[in-house]
Protein backbone atom coordinates (compact mmCIF):
# COMPACT_ATOMS: atom_id res chain seq x y z
CA UNK A 1 0.00 0.00 0.00
CA UNK A 2 1.48 3.25 -1.12
CA UNK A 3 1.83 6.27 1.18
CA UNK A 4 -0.75 8.08 -0.96
CA UNK A 5 -3.35 5.39 -0.41
CA UNK A 6 -2.64 5.36 3.32
CA UNK A 7 -3.07 9.12 3.42
CA UNK A 8 -6.36 8.89 1.52
CA UNK A 9 -7.63 6.18 3.85
CA UNK A 10 -6.72 8.28 6.89
CA UNK A 11 -8.48 11.31 5.42
CA UNK A 12 -11.53 9.19 4.56
CA UNK A 13 -11.58 7.78 8.10
CA UNK A 14 -11.40 11.27 9.59
CA UNK A 15 -14.20 12.44 7.27
CA UNK A 16 -16.36 9.49 8.32
CA UNK A 17 -15.74 10.23 12.00
CA UNK A 18 -16.63 13.90 11.47
CA UNK A 19 -19.81 12.90 9.61
CA UNK A 20 -20.79 10.48 12.37
CA UNK A 21 -20.12 13.13 15.00
CA UNK A 22 -22.19 15.69 13.10
CA UNK A 23 -25.07 13.24 12.67
CA UNK A 24 -24.99 12.39 16.37
CA UNK A 25 -24.99 16.11 17.15
CA UNK A 26 -28.02 16.68 14.89
CA UNK A 27 -29.87 13.73 16.41
CA UNK A 28 -29.08 14.93 19.93
CA UNK A 29 -30.21 18.47 19.10
CA UNK A 30 -33.45 17.15 17.62
CA UNK A 31 -34.02 15.07 20.73
CA UNK A 32 -33.39 18.07 23.00
CA UNK A 33 -35.64 20.28 20.86
CA UNK A 34 -38.40 17.68 21.06
CA UNK A 35 -38.05 17.51 24.84
CA UNK A 36 -38.06 21.31 25.13
CA UNK A 37 -41.16 21.58 22.93
CA UNK A 38 -42.91 18.85 24.90
CA UNK A 39 -42.18 20.59 28.22
CA UNK A 40 -43.43 23.91 26.85
CA UNK A 41 -46.62 22.37 25.43
CA UNK A 42 -47.36 20.54 28.67
CA UNK A 43 -46.93 23.81 30.57
CA UNK A 44 -49.35 25.55 28.19
CA UNK A 45 -51.77 22.66 28.59
CA UNK A 46 -51.58 22.96 32.38
CA UNK A 47 -52.23 26.70 32.28
CA UNK A 48 -55.11 26.29 29.86
CA UNK A 49 -56.67 23.63 32.09
CA UNK A 50 -56.26 25.84 35.16
CA UNK A 51 -58.10 28.71 33.46
CA UNK A 52 -60.86 26.40 32.21
CA UNK A 53 -61.44 24.76 35.58
CA UNK A 54 -61.03 27.65 38.04
CA UNK A 55 -62.34 30.70 36.16
CA UNK A 56 -65.34 32.20 38.03
CA UNK A 57 -68.66 31.12 36.54
CA UNK A 58 -70.10 34.65 36.52
CA UNK A 59 -67.30 35.74 34.16
CA UNK A 60 -67.14 32.59 32.01
CA UNK A 61 -69.17 32.82 28.80
CA UNK A 62 -69.87 30.04 26.27
CA UNK A 63 -67.70 31.91 23.75
CA UNK A 64 -64.79 31.99 26.20
CA UNK A 65 -65.30 28.32 27.09
CA UNK A 66 -65.24 27.48 23.38
CA UNK A 67 -62.01 29.44 22.88
CA UNK A 68 -60.31 27.66 25.78
CA UNK A 69 -61.43 24.29 24.40
CA UNK A 70 -59.98 25.16 20.98
CA UNK A 71 -56.70 26.26 22.55
CA UNK A 72 -56.50 23.02 24.51
CA UNK A 73 -57.24 21.02 21.35
CA UNK A 74 -54.43 22.77 19.48
CA UNK A 75 -51.89 21.97 22.20
CA UNK A 76 -53.03 18.34 22.43
CA UNK A 77 -52.73 17.90 18.67
CA UNK A 78 -49.19 19.25 18.74
CA UNK A 79 -48.34 16.89 21.59
CA UNK A 80 -49.78 14.00 19.59
CA UNK A 81 -47.43 14.88 16.73
CA UNK A 82 -44.58 14.30 19.16
CA UNK A 83 -46.09 11.12 20.63
CA UNK A 84 -48.13 9.61 17.82
CA UNK A 85 -49.02 6.43 19.72
CA UNK A 86 -50.39 8.15 22.85
CA UNK A 87 -53.83 6.70 23.64
CA UNK A 88 -54.76 9.30 26.31
CA UNK A 89 -53.99 12.16 23.91
CA UNK A 90 -56.14 10.60 21.18
CA UNK A 91 -59.01 10.12 23.63
CA UNK A 92 -58.77 13.70 24.90
CA UNK A 93 -58.68 15.08 21.36
CA UNK A 94 -61.88 13.17 20.56
CA UNK A 95 -63.56 14.66 23.67
CA UNK A 96 -62.47 18.18 22.75
CA UNK A 97 -63.68 17.81 19.17
CA UNK A 98 -67.08 16.70 20.46
CA UNK A 99 -67.28 19.78 22.71
CA UNK A 100 -66.21 22.14 19.93
CA UNK A 101 -68.86 20.66 17.63
CA UNK A 102 -71.51 22.06 20.02
CA UNK A 103 -70.43 25.61 19.21
CA UNK A 104 -71.65 28.20 21.72
CA UNK A 105 -74.04 25.60 23.13
CA UNK A 106 -70.98 24.16 24.85
CA UNK A 107 -71.76 23.46 28.53
CA UNK A 108 -70.34 25.90 31.09
CA UNK A 109 -70.14 24.19 34.47
CA UNK A 110 -67.93 26.70 36.29
CA UNK A 111 -69.60 27.65 39.60
CA UNK A 112 -69.91 31.34 40.51
CA UNK A 113 -67.09 32.58 42.72
CA UNK A 114 -67.92 36.02 44.17
CA UNK A 115 -65.00 38.47 44.15
CA UNK A 116 -65.16 39.61 47.77
CA UNK A 117 -61.50 39.97 48.74
CA UNK A 118 -58.42 41.54 47.22
CA UNK A 119 -56.69 38.12 47.26
CA UNK A 120 -59.50 36.61 45.16
CA UNK A 121 -59.38 39.55 42.75
CA UNK A 122 -55.62 39.01 42.32
CA UNK A 123 -56.13 35.29 41.64
CA UNK A 124 -58.61 36.02 38.86
CA UNK A 125 -56.36 38.75 37.45
CA UNK A 126 -53.52 36.20 37.23
CA UNK A 127 -55.87 33.86 35.32
CA UNK A 128 -56.65 36.70 32.90
CA UNK A 129 -52.93 37.35 32.42
CA UNK A 130 -52.45 33.65 31.67
CA UNK A 131 -55.34 33.78 29.18
CA UNK A 132 -53.77 36.81 27.50
CA UNK A 133 -50.53 34.83 27.16
CA UNK A 134 -52.34 31.81 25.71
CA UNK A 135 -54.09 33.94 23.08
CA UNK A 136 -50.87 35.77 22.16
CA UNK A 137 -48.93 32.52 21.79
CA UNK A 138 -51.69 30.89 19.72
CA UNK A 139 -51.59 33.89 17.37
CA UNK A 140 -47.80 33.64 17.09
CA UNK A 141 -48.13 29.94 16.24
CA UNK A 142 -50.63 30.81 13.51
CA UNK A 143 -53.46 28.91 15.20
CA UNK A 144 -55.56 32.04 15.85
CA UNK A 145 -56.01 34.58 13.04
CA UNK A 146 -54.73 38.06 13.92
CA UNK A 147 -58.20 39.64 13.96
CA UNK A 148 -59.58 36.94 16.27
CA UNK A 149 -56.59 37.30 18.60
CA UNK A 150 -57.16 41.08 18.76
CA UNK A 151 -60.82 40.47 19.58
CA UNK A 152 -59.96 38.19 22.48
CA UNK A 153 -57.25 40.47 23.85
CA UNK A 154 -59.87 43.24 23.92
CA UNK A 155 -62.30 40.83 25.57
CA UNK A 156 -59.73 39.98 28.26
CA UNK A 157 -59.47 43.69 29.08
CA UNK A 158 -63.27 43.90 29.23
CA UNK A 159 -63.45 40.98 31.66
CA UNK A 160 -60.77 42.67 33.78
CA UNK A 161 -63.01 45.75 34.05
CA UNK A 162 -65.98 43.56 35.04
CA UNK A 163 -63.76 41.96 37.67
CA UNK A 164 -62.98 45.35 39.22
CA UNK A 165 -66.62 46.43 39.10
CA UNK A 166 -67.70 43.32 40.99
CA UNK A 167 -64.84 43.66 43.48
CA UNK A 168 -65.53 47.30 44.38
CA UNK A 169 -69.28 46.68 44.53
CA UNK A 170 -68.96 43.63 46.78
CA UNK A 171 -66.43 45.42 48.98
CA UNK A 172 -68.77 48.38 49.44
CA UNK A 173 -71.85 46.25 50.07
CA UNK A 174 -70.00 44.18 52.67
CA UNK A 175 -68.84 47.34 54.46
CA UNK A 176 -72.43 48.64 54.57
CA UNK A 177 -73.63 45.34 56.04
CA UNK A 178 -70.92 45.62 58.69
CA UNK A 179 -72.06 49.13 59.58
CA UNK A 180 -68.99 50.79 58.08
CA UNK A 181 -70.37 53.40 55.67
CA UNK A 182 -67.03 55.21 55.55
CA UNK A 183 -65.30 52.11 54.19
CA UNK A 184 -68.21 51.54 51.81
CA UNK A 185 -67.91 55.09 50.52
CA UNK A 186 -64.20 54.54 49.87
CA UNK A 187 -64.87 51.30 47.94
CA UNK A 188 -67.61 52.82 45.78
CA UNK A 189 -65.48 55.91 45.18
CA UNK A 190 -62.58 53.75 43.96
CA UNK A 191 -64.98 51.95 41.63
CA UNK A 192 -66.32 55.21 40.19
CA UNK A 193 -62.82 56.57 39.63
CA UNK A 194 -61.72 53.31 37.99
CA UNK A 195 -64.60 53.36 35.49
CA UNK A 196 -64.14 57.04 34.67
CA UNK A 197 -60.52 56.33 33.71
CA UNK A 198 -61.45 53.64 31.17
CA UNK A 199 -60.60 54.38 27.50
CA UNK A 200 -64.25 53.74 26.57
CA UNK A 201 -66.28 54.71 29.67
CA UNK A 202 -69.53 54.74 27.64
CA UNK A 203 -69.41 50.93 27.58
CA UNK A 204 -69.80 50.91 31.35
CA UNK A 205 -72.24 53.81 31.76
CA UNK A 206 -74.89 51.61 33.43
CA UNK A 207 -72.40 50.20 35.94
CA UNK A 208 -71.02 53.69 36.54
CA UNK A 209 -74.49 55.05 37.34
CA UNK A 210 -75.06 52.18 39.78
CA UNK A 211 -71.77 52.80 41.58
CA UNK A 212 -72.42 56.56 41.69
CA UNK A 213 -75.83 55.89 43.24
CA UNK A 214 -74.29 53.58 45.84
CA UNK A 215 -71.58 56.16 46.53
CA UNK A 216 -74.22 58.85 47.12
CA UNK A 217 -76.13 56.53 49.47
CA UNK A 218 -72.98 55.63 51.43
CA UNK A 219 -71.99 59.30 51.62
CA UNK A 220 -75.46 60.20 52.91
CA UNK A 221 -75.18 57.52 55.59
CA UNK A 222 -71.78 58.86 56.66
CA UNK A 223 -73.18 62.39 56.96
CA UNK A 224 -76.23 61.16 58.86
CA UNK A 225 -74.08 59.19 61.30
CA UNK A 226 -71.82 62.18 61.87
CA UNK A 227 -74.76 64.51 62.67
CA UNK A 228 -75.14 63.41 66.31
CA UNK A 229 -71.47 64.20 66.84
CA UNK A 230 -72.05 67.71 65.53
CA UNK A 231 -75.11 68.07 67.78
CA UNK A 232 -73.02 66.96 70.74
CA UNK A 233 -70.42 69.59 69.85
CA UNK A 234 -73.15 72.24 69.63
CA UNK A 235 -74.53 71.19 73.01
CA UNK A 236 -71.03 71.33 74.47
CA UNK A 237 -70.51 74.80 73.00
CA UNK A 238 -73.80 76.02 74.46
CA UNK A 239 -72.84 74.50 77.80
CA UNK A 240 -69.52 76.32 77.75
CA UNK A 241 -71.33 79.57 76.99
CA UNK A 242 -73.54 79.04 80.05
CA UNK A 243 -70.47 78.29 82.18
CA UNK A 244 -68.77 81.44 80.88
CA UNK A 245 -71.91 83.46 81.60
CA UNK A 246 -72.07 82.09 85.15
CA UNK A 247 -68.39 82.88 85.66
CA UNK A 248 -68.92 86.43 84.38
CA UNK A 249 -71.93 86.89 86.66
CA UNK A 250 -69.91 85.66 89.65
CA UNK A 251 -67.09 88.10 88.81
CA UNK A 252 -69.56 90.96 88.71
CA UNK A 253 -71.11 89.83 91.98
CA UNK A 254 -67.70 89.76 93.69
CA UNK A 255 -66.51 93.12 92.41
CA UNK A 256 -69.86 94.77 92.96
Amino acid sequence: MTPLMITLLVIAGIAILIAIGYMNHVVENNKLEKQRTEIELNDRLRRCGEITETFPGQLMTPALKLLLTRLELNVNQRLLNLNKSSGPLKARIAELNALIAQGESIPVANPPAPIQTEAKAKDVRFLLEALHGQVTRAAQDGFLPANEAKHWIKEVRHILVLLHIEFFNNLGQHALQQGQPGQARLAFERGVQYLRKQPEPVLYSAQLRTLESQLARANSTVLTNSQPVEDEVNELTEGLKVVDADAEWKKKAIYD
